[in-house]
This record gives C-alpha cells, structure tokens and sequence, in this order.
C-alpha cells in the first residue's frame, strides 16, 4: 500500500474517541508463540486475513488493536534487529485495517509476560540498562518502519506489565514502567514524518485502572517532540471486572449485575451464582474516574481490553439466560464507557464455545456471537449501556 495517498487524519483529542468509536483484538494471533518463538497459528487460530479483517469492520467495528510478540525474532547480537520477514507480516496486516479505513493499534505484547520464554520486558529484573536498551531499538525500529503511515495507526507502548505477582505496584518497578514509557515517546519522535504527531498509548501497572488513576507510582509521561497544537497521548487501561465473573473458569460465578439477579430470582438460581461486586454501580464509579482525571483533561482513554468468557455450559437450563447476561454485560461496558467519552476494544481470543471470548468464527467469517456484537456496536454508538438488554 502505498501510504502517502493516504489522507492525513489529525483528529484532536475532543474527537478521537468518537473516531475510533468501537474496537476488536485480533488476540491470540500475532502474539501467539511456543517456546519463545513467535508463530501465526500456534495457538490454534488461522492466519490473519483481509477476508477476517473485512468481517469486523462489516460488523461495525472501528479499530483493530493487534497484538505482537517480537521475542525471538529479535536479534540480540546484531544490535536487536528485528527480523525483517516478521515486520513485513505485521505491515501486512496493519494494510488490512488500511485497507477497510479502519484505526489499528500496534503493540509490544507478548514479550512482557514472566510465564513466556524469552519474555524480556520485565519491570522486576536486574537487567534494566539492557531492556532499555532493547526496548529503544525495537520502537525505533518499528517507528521508521510505520514513519509514513498517516493517524488511523496508533503505537502502543507494552501490554500488562507488571513483576507477575498480583499485589500493590512495587514502587521501584513502577518506576521502570514509567522508564519504558518515556523511552517510547521520545523515540517514536524522534523517527520523525508522521510519528511526530501520531496518536501513542501509554500504560500503567499491569494496565489496571485502580494503579494508573490511585497513588501508586504511576507518572505520565512528557510528549515535548509532538508536533501537533495538541496533545497526541492516550492513556490505555483494561478491565476485567469482575474477574470471578470475566475470567475465572474455576468458580460458579456465571450471571452479573442486575439482569443476573432478576434471571437469578425468575429460575431459582442460587444468588451464590451472580457476581457479589462488580456491578454496575461500580463500573460507573471506575470509569468515571478515568473521564475525570484524564479524558476531562484533555487526554483520551481507551479500553484496550474487556470482556467476559462463555460460561453458558455452567448451568445448560439456562444457557439461553447466561448468554443474554454475557451480551447485557459487554454491552454495559461498551455504553458506559462510550457515555464517558472511553473508546472500548473487546478482546477476542478467536476461541468459540466453552470459555472462549471469540465473536467470530475466523475460518468460515461468521459471526458467532451476533447477539454480543450488536450489544457492543450499539452500545458505542448510541452511547447506551443498556443496548444488550
């Protein structure tokens, strides 16, 4: 694609969010890896397409975020080189997006987890001199890459990280988040073309709201090479919550918030089975904080990941029941934060089924989750949290 014809787009930060309106992971695909080498397929999803990419943005979404793994495919012997065969299949993919006039969103993902071998993106390690380092030259070598690539691609600066251990930020190691941060910034300007003023999201501790809006550590970072009249840093959090209900396969918690009761109360369903917090008094409370101390600030947010996994075999009486909670549950999300003025982006695992997060069937390019999809889409565009109700 040849990038130049494409039109410069210099939305602000009062309108990027209406913009990027709503948006989906393409998860477990670019980021996918065994061993530390990363794979397309390995992870059981087809390879990325323009077919798959068409399917999503038919279905009204806006922006695709795209997760990357680069671990071995990083030369630390020749001065962190990237392999030259595996940026050229990520450009190919951010076209696909191009190609649909679609936001893109690149990031450095899988490299920062403790449980993957070669992760080396780690807050808590010795090595920090080195990860820097490393960390500069893979975003310089990404940046020139991209340079010409005009606004409706955004960087990403790392994904969830944290020392791997689920407690309060460490304050040292926050201080390396904040490091990697900045080193980000400043090298993606200093590339030059468009990325003087492209669109970059930041993140802090384990991209969890309570840590990068509290007083834990987090610092955001200075922007003095953006070339724009105005600011061009997003904030990126994720939100999970809450997680007995979003993300856990061990406990019996399948239904959420006040649809959950009254499906809880109609089918004698134990009230042990419904999320006990969470609810949506709670997600107004969190997302409201991000609006108030950022986005009223002039500094946009996203969600760059949310969602709840299929628990619908939990209870086979009412599968129909437990699917039309999870669709009111994404759709709560979605509408609550389009009416913060929070562009949400779902995350899609490509798994159908039992625990999966997938709306799509990739191989054949269908909708599998139609009732979730629309709940979502609607939910942003008519800023409605209850468009899965």
């Amino acid at each position: 694609m040849d990038t130049k014809d494409k039109k410069i787009f210099t939305a602000s930060s009062a309108d990027i969010a209406e913009k990027m309106g709503v948006g989906w992971n393409y998860g477990n695909t670019l980021e996918a890896n065994s061993g530390g080498t990363p794979s397309e397929t390995i992870w059981g999803n087809p390879e990325t397409s323009q077919e798959m990419v068409d399917a999503v943005a038919d279905a009204g979404f806006n922006t695709i975020r795209i997760p990357i793994a680069y671990l071995s495919k990083i030369d630390d012997n020749n001065g962190y080189k990237i392999d030259d065969e595996w940026l050229e299949r990520i450009a190919k993919v951010v076209d696909y997006c191009y190609e649909r006039e679609l936001f893109a969103i690149l990031n450095i993902h899988g490299d920062g987890f403790h449980t993957i071998t070669g992760g080396w993106l780690l807050c808590d390690s010795d090595e920090q001199e080195i990860i820097k380092k490393k960390y500069k030259a893979v975003w310089k070598q990404v940046a020139e890459r991209f340079a010409e690539y005009d606004e409706h691609l955004i960087f990403e600066s790392m994904n969830e990280i944290f020392d791997g251990i689920y407690h309060d930020p460490v304050k040292e190691y926050y201080e390396n988040i904040n490091d990697y941060n900045q080193i980000f910034v400043e090298t993606v300007r200093e590339s030059g073309k468009n990325n003087t003023h492209r669109w970059l999201m930041v993140c802090g501790w384990n991209t969890n709201i309570d840590y990068t809006c509290g007083d834990y550590g987090f610092r955001f970072p200075d922007d003095a090479g953006n070339t724009a009249e105005d600011g061009r840093l997003i904030l990126s959090v994720h939100f999970y919550d809450p997680w007995d209900y979003c993300g856990e396969e061990e406990k019996d918690v399948f239904l959420w918030g006040e649809k959950g009761m009254e499906i809880s109360d109609e089918y004698g369903i134990s009230p042990d089975n419904v999320a006990n917090w969470g609810d949506e008094s709670y997600m107004k409370y969190q997302f409201t904080r991000l609006k108030e101390l950022y986005i009223d600030n002039g500094i946009p947010v996203v969600i760059g990941e949310f969602g709840c996994i299929d628990k619908s075999i939990a209870n086979m009486g009412i599968a129909g029941k437990i699917a039309e909670n999870r669709a009111y549950y994404n759709g709560f999300v979605a509408g609550t934060a389009a009416q913060n003025g929070i562009t949400p982006i779902y995350w899609d695992n490509g798994f159908n089924g039992c625990y999966g997060l997938g709306l799509f069937d990739r191989r054949k390019l269908i909708q599998t989750q139609p009732h979730i999809i629309d709940a979502i889409v609607k939910g942003v565009r008519n800023k409605d949290p209850f468009a899965g109700r």
